[in-house]
This record gives C-alpha cells, structure tokens and sequence, in this order.
C-alpha cells in the first residue's frame, strides 16, 4: 500500500510537471503575441500618416554631418509630445531618449541623421529645400522608423520589461558619429544593440541580414605625389609626377591581384586624381585619393601599410618623393560590421513572427561600410536590411543616386521591427544585468 501511494505520488508529480512544461509562460506569450500586435499599431491609419508626414519634413530640410539641428529639433519636439525622456546634445547634435522601467536590463536601437551633400534629380512635391543636400542614403526614413517604433513602446510602456535607449546619431557619413556617442557614454550597461537600413534591392515586408561579418571595414587615403614641373615639350628638363601617379595607381591594384588571399575579400579603389591645368605643361605635382576595404582587422591594416608603402616606393622610382594621409584623426577608419551570433537568432525569432520565415531571407556580405560597427566592438550589435522593393517590381535607385526614393510603404514594417527586437529582448534578459566595459560616463 505504501508503495501505491509513493507511485501514485510520482505519478502525479510527473504528469505536472509535463503540464507545466507544455503551458508557455505569460513572458513566451508575450513574446510571441508582440511582432503583429506592433505592426498593427504601426499600419494604422492615424500611425502611418504621422510618420509619412515626419519623414517628409526631414527630406525636405537634410543637414550634413555633425550640422544636424533642425533634424535634432524636430526628434525633439516629437518625443516632447509623446512624454519620452531625452538627453541633448550628445556627439553634437545626437539625441538619446529612454522608455521603460529606467533600469535593467537595456536595448538600443538606432537611427543616424544625416544627409549627403548632393542635389536631388527627382521633382516631387516634398523633394529636397537646400540645393546640393539630399537624403539620398534613406536616413530620413530611419529617423522616422525610430521615432515610430518609439510611439509603440511608449503607448505599451508598461508592458516593458527595462528600458529601451533610443540612439539618434549623428554623422554615419564618414563622421564616425557612433564613435562619439560612444565616447560620451551614452551607451553605459546597454546590452545589445540593433539597427537597421532601408534596402532599394530588397522586398517591401522582407528583411534580409546573416550572422557575422555583413559589412567591410573601410579606410580612406590621399597621396601628394610632387616631382619637378616643366614645358611638355623638354620632359628631360622635368620630373614627371604624373607619371610616377600613373605607376602608383597600377602597382595598387597589384595588392588585390597579387597579394591578398583571393578567398579574403578586399578592395583598393582609386577615385581622385588631380594634376596639371594646361595640355602642354608638366605640373609639379599630383594629388590622387581612393577607399580602401577588407573584412578583417589583419587584412585591413596590412592593406593599409602596403598602400603607404607602394606609393612612396613607386613615387621614388621616377624621381618623386610622395606623403600619404589616412584622414585618422580627421575622419576615422570604419571597422568591420559584424553581427552577433546569438542576436542573429534573435533576429530570425522576432523577424519570422512578425513577417513569416520565408520573408526572413540570408545576404551575403557587401564591402559597403557602416559605423554601426563601432558599436559592435563594445557591446553586441545587430545590423539588417529592411526591404522596399515595391509590388509592382519597378526598380528603385541605388542608395547614394541623386534619383533616390524611399517607398514609405516600409516606415510601418521599420517602427515594428525596431519595437519588436527591443520588447522581446528585454524581456527575454529579465534577470540579466549586463556589465559593459569601455568608456562611459556615470551616467545612462
């Protein structure tokens, strides 16, 4: 009898155990229920066209690097008006908002604000108010996707298990901008960090990204290559710098050929040559500039110091003498953008219940760069492309032409993407306080 009851017992114990096992948590319910229940909130009519319209004035009035203070204005006024918390200016013109509980565990997600200078070529009605700036890289739409995502959190804020920091930076361009709102510890315990770029190439309602290196680490170089000017018709009686460039310019492409691992992607480009002003003159000298790219740090640097090395060597072959300038003081080096693995299965989680797994597709790598990456080299960060092909399969413009167009089609899928990765990341990390080491004020 004693023994029945002792089986019975466990019998019982195991049976409940099952049951408990079988029944999702309210926080798994959660999880699951949040990606369409926030690209619902941000398809809605009233969400929609206040996105639209906050996207259309910030194409209108683009700012360059670092001279983002209508953009920042206008964040401003808007988190005013939805009660989100904010500190200003950060990196110059950079704006950090907060919603949530104001402790741990944190997320980020970021947005980058500037333009590049180049004059628009499509006339529409809200085209492009400051000749020669355009919105031609879609951070307007990244701006108006973040703010988005910040009115969703905002109006389930308290379902928010921590505290999402909402990055506007400043400067992707070449200004290195999330280096500095690194450096001002803006960034101080914050777990992980997503972001995301509109994608001319990819479907409106896909997304497409992969585990790892996604983007290259990228450098810049100009040469001053000075010789001996002279009349074109007595060469002998010069020193000829154009030559001396013109040499320089094959022996760097011998680098890609001939010396870096044809399995190792790399790129030497060179796209600046300036020299003399008259068909029969000699100059002195010869100024020519490119972009150099690779996927590892290794690979990056050793291009680097081959770079300075072949055209001082072939600069002095023809008489020349030649100073190379990497801009790293004035314009830094982007690293390599590299997804972290396990936020890579997050991604998939969120981005398939939200959109279907087969929506949720594998890219391979691009020697395009992204100062995102600064972010990665301190804490975990995540980087995908958000489609905007539209339906009618028309081909939209590279990113850069003065021809292109975002199809704000995509804003709703942006904003719930952005919410959706912060909600279900924090409140997977309940119990988890991250401690981050780098540079950081004391401050969030």
């Amino acid at each position: 009898m004693a023994s029945f009851t002792f089986f019975f017992h466990l019998f019982i114990t195991i049976i409940l155990h099952v049951f408990v096992a079988a029944t999702p948590s309210s926080s798994v319910s959660q999880q699951l229920s949040i990606p369409t229940h926030f690209l619902d909130f941000a398809k809605k009519s009233e969400t929609f066209d206040w996105m639209v319209n906050i996207r259309r004035k910030l194409h209108e009035y683009p700012e360059l690097l670092y001279e983002e203070y209508k953009t920042s204005e206008l964040i401003r006024a808007e988190l005013d008006k939805l009660g989100i918390s904010y500190k200003h200016p950060v990196a110059e013109t950079g704006v950090i908002g907060y919603i949530g509980t104001g402790n741990a565990p944190f997320v980020a997600l970021r947005a980058d604000m500037d333009a590049l200078p180049m004059q628009e070529m499509v006339e529409w009605e809200h085209k492009s108010k400051v000749a020669g700036k355009m919105h031609a890289c879609g951070h307007d739409a990244h701006v108006t996707m973040l703010l988005g995502a910040a009115k969703i959190l905002k109006h389930h804020e308290k379902e928010i298990q921590g505290t999402v920091v909402l990055v506007f930076q400043p400067a992707e361009e070449g200004g290195a901008g999330a280096k500095k709102v690194i450096e001002a510890g803006a960034l101080k315990n914050v777990g992980a960090i997503f972001g995301l770029h509109v994608a001319p190439g990819i479907r409106v309602g896909e997304v497409g990204s992969r585990s790892g290196a996604i983007m290259a680490a990228s450098g810049r170089f100009e040469a001053t290559i000075n010789g001996k000017g002279g009349h074109a018709a007595i060469p002998q009686h010069s020193i000829d710098p154009i030559l001396a460039a013109s040499n320089v310019i094959v022996s760097l492409q011998h680098l890609i050929s001939r010396e870096s691992d044809p399995l190792d992607s790399q790129v030497v480009t060179v796209a600046k040559f300036q020299g003399g002003d008259a068909f029969n003159v000699i100059p002195d000298s010869v100024t020519l500039g490119g972009t150099f790219r690779a996927f590892s740090k290794e690979s990056f640097f050793q291009l680097r110091q081959r770079i300075e090395q072949v055209i001082v060597a072939q600069a002095a072959v023809q008489r020349c003498n030649a100073t190379v300038n990497f801009f790293e003081g004035e314009k830094p080096s982007y690293p390599a953008t590299i997804n972290d693995r396990k936020l890579h299965k997050h991604f998939q989680d969120v981005a398939g219940d939200l959109l279907g797994a087969n929506k949720v597709i594998e890219v391979p790598p691009m020697m395009g760069a992204e100062d995102f990456s600064f972010y990665q080299e301190v804490i975990p960060g995540y980087l995908f492309w958000l489609g905007m092909q539209n339906e009618s399969n028309e081909r939209l413009h590279s990113l850069h032409s003065p021809y292109f167009t975002v199809n704000e089609d995509v804003l709703p899928y942006g904003a719930a993407l952005h919410a959706s990765l912060a909600a279900t990341y924090l409140l997977k990390h309940q119990n988890v306080v991250p401690i981050v080491e780098g540079i950081h004020n004391d401050e969030l």
